[in-house]
Parts: C-alpha cells; sequence; structure tokens
C-alpha cells in the first residue's frame, strides 16, 4: 500500500496511550497494510501504529529471518493477561530510536489476547523473541517507550541526543 513516516523521538506523540480499536474497517485493514511496508522497508521486526503517528491499538510483526519466508502478524487491542516472574534480558532497539539498542529486562513469558483482522479474539502464550517484542510493542501503545526500562542516565543521554537531532532538522 503506502509506506508512511515513523515518528521519532523527542516526538510527544509517542507518548501518548493509544486508543482501543471499536471497528475494524477499511480504514484499519490499509493501517495494518501501510504499517507492513513500513516496518519491512525500515527494516523491523515489529511496528506499533503510534509509531506511524496513529493512536491505535494495532501492532504489526514480522519475526522471520531474511532468508524465511515471510510470517506476517497483527494484533489488534492486544493485551498482557499474565506475564511470568522468571525475567529474560534480551539487546532491544526501536524504530522510533534508530541507531539506539540497550539490554532490557522483561518477563521471559507473557499470555497475550488479541483480534485479527477478522475480529476474532486469540490467546497465546509467548516466549523468547516473540514475548520480548510483543511487550515493546504493546509498551508503545501504552506511551512506554524501551528506553524508560534502562537506567536514568543512559536514558537521559539519550533523550538528549534526540532533542539535539530534532533542533538541528527542526532549523534547516
Amino acid at each position: 500500500m503506502a509506506i508512511r513516516d515513523i515518528i521519532l523521538l523527542p516526538d510527544k506523540r509517542l507518548r501518548l496511550v493509544s486508543e482501543p480499536v471499536t471497528t475494524i474497517d477499511d480504514e484499519i485493514r490499509t493501517l495494518v497494510a501501510d504499517m507492513f511496508d513500513t516496518m519491512y522497508d525500515a527494516p523491523g521486526i515489529g511496528l506499533a501504529a503510534i509509531q506511524v503517528a496513529v493512536p491505535k491499538r494495532v501492532v504489526t510483526m514480522d519475526l522471520s529471518r531474511k532468508e524465511e519466508e515471510k510470517q506476517p502478524r497483527v494484533f489488534i487491542n492486544p493485551e498482557i493477561v499474565w506475564s511470568s516472574e522468571e525475567t529474560n534480558v534480551y539487546e532491544e532497539g526501536c524504530l522510533s530510536i534508530p541507531d539506539v539498542h540497550e539490554d532490557v529486562e522483561r518477563p521471559e513469558r507473557v499470555r497475550i489476547r488479541w483480534m485479527d483482522l477478522d475480529g476474532k479474539t486469540h490467546e497465546e502464550t509467548a516466549d523468547g523473541l516473540f514475548a520480548t517484542c510483543v511487550q515493546h510493542e504493546i509498551d508503545h501503545l501504552n506511551g512506554v517507550l524501551f528506553i524508560d526500562h534502562i537506567s536514568r542516565l543512559k536514558r537521559h543521554f539519550i533523550t538528549k541526543k534526540f532533542a539535539k537531532a530534532a533542533a538541528r532538522r527542526a532549523a534547516e
């Protein structure tokens, strides 16, 4: 469909809490198609609608490797209904905070509930990279960034760096 612009830190819209999807219509289907085009072009493995400036609870994801067949997944109104006490640390990055990667500790396993594009509700237990990615994207829907899970000092440094870059772009 179309590649949309990904909004970058320090854009305040990244801190918005996204609204639930009440109707799965052509507008949502177009948004999902555009999100996949945008995510694959970036390239990334997950994208929340707020990252393309749409405050709706929609996530696209594809954890397949480059040499594998694509495995696109859509999560509408996803929620975590259970989290394990055991944790894992993964190096995370974000299309809205390019070229920044930090170790983030999250629950090792989560149970998620969501709707698909047909409005059918699903539940699944996620672990490994899937668990990390789905938590990262659901955080986006709640106005939380992965840098909120790292030390205050590192977060301050990253935020300041992106604020300076944004100021330079605005001055051009």
